[in-house]
């Protein structure tokens, strides 16, 4: 009788051991994005995994999953829903597929004064705006992360309008982006954000559009002979999560990790200028290919071009939206 006391006390320490090992496991938290690590978006996914296993004290691990290395672009909202990772960070173009296509509005042409337009507008109700509406499909916004504003290129120069006619452009996908690269005699072309290069070299596309980062850090300049430095529209991410995972953390995780998401998201917004301009100069360095500033009067003539855009692009977005973005930038329909 005391040998089977013994057993058993001994079989419930083994068992407490187990739970407490258990319990000791940490979180882990799987981040998967488009980009490469080097980039804007990439530097700020590692800086977010080095805060939040900093602040959590090795009680969350934080696995990032660069360049597409996980998911593609279409595979990511449902590998988001199901819990197969646990927080993404999409372009803002990606939400239409899961009925918030308001975020597609910033994605308009010419709706941002710089950069401080677009802090401005992200980080004022129009962007917390955005990011509410993301809860009735059980997500949680936690911050825009800046990539900066487009060019785009193809193998001849792009300066006015008619420069583009017939020309197969790429595009993330975005609704906006078709309407505005359809205004100017163009044909958009959706395809993923890891196939861009291999469509370029084999003029599968034309052309595309993207920022310096990108255009450096995925050798796009290399297979393109003219790039414009546009400044057309601006590329932003939305980094979302899954609110069941997310509110079933402990608070204090949840507190944890909010703190080290705002402080990855003031890093990757503060080096997204300079990363662009570093790229551009190595670009320019490379030789590879040409680049082109626009004229005022060529500016005009795009604005002109996009006019028809606004309207087209409130039922596609919304009204409302479309109506808040112009009024911010001072534009008039």
């Amino acid at each position: 009788m005391k040998r089977r006391t013994a057993i058993s006390a001994v079989g419930a320490l083994a068992l407490a051991g187990t739970h407490r090992a258990f319990a000791q496991q940490p979180i882990v938290i799987k981040f998967s994005h488009v980009v490469t690590n080097d980039t804007p978006k990439g530097k700020g996914a590692l800086k977010f995994k080095e805060l939040a296993e900093k602040y959590t004290a090795g009680k969350v691990r934080v696995e990032v999953y660069p360049n597409s290395t996980l998911y593609k672009d279409k595979e990511e909202m449902d590998a988001l829903n199901s819990g197969a990772v646990q927080i993404l960070a999409p372009s803002t173009a990606k939400f239409r597929p899961i009925g918030v296509p308001e975020f597609e509005a910033l994605d308009l042409p010419y709706v941002f004064e710089g950069d401080a337009g677009y802090d401005k507008v992200v980080n004022g109700p129009i962007g917390k705006g955005l990011l509410k509406r993301l809860e009735a499909k059980g997500i949680t916004g936690m911050a825009f992360w800046d990539n900066g504003f487009h060019m785009v290129s193809a193998n001849t120069p792009l300066l006015m309008p008619a420069d583009f006619q017939g020309l197969k452009i790429r595009i993330s996908g975005s609704k906006i982006a078709d309407l505005y690269f359809r205004a100017l005699g163009a044909l958009p072309q959706i395809l993923a954000f890891s196939e861009v290069y291999q469509a370029l070299q084999t003029g599968v596309v034309d052309g595309c559009e993207n920022t310096p980062s990108n255009y450096y850090t995925q050798k796009f300049f290399e297979v393109q002979k003219h790039i414009t430095v546009s400044n057309h529209a601006h590329l932003q991410y939305a980094v979302i999560t899954n609110t069941k995972f997310w509110m079933g953390l402990p608070p204090d995780i949840r507190a944890q990790l909010d703190k080290a998401m705002t402080e990855a998201s003031e890093y990757t917004n503060s080096i997204a200028k300079q990363e662009n301009a570093d790229s551009l100069a190595k670009i320019k360095a490379s030789g590879k290919t040409t680049l082109h500033y626009l004229t005022p009067a060529q500016v005009s003539a795009w604005k002109a071009a996009f006019k028809p855009v606004y309207k087209e692009a409130e039922g596609r977005v919304g009204k409302q939206i479309v109506d808040e973005l112009l009024t911010a930038a001072g534009i008039k329909i």
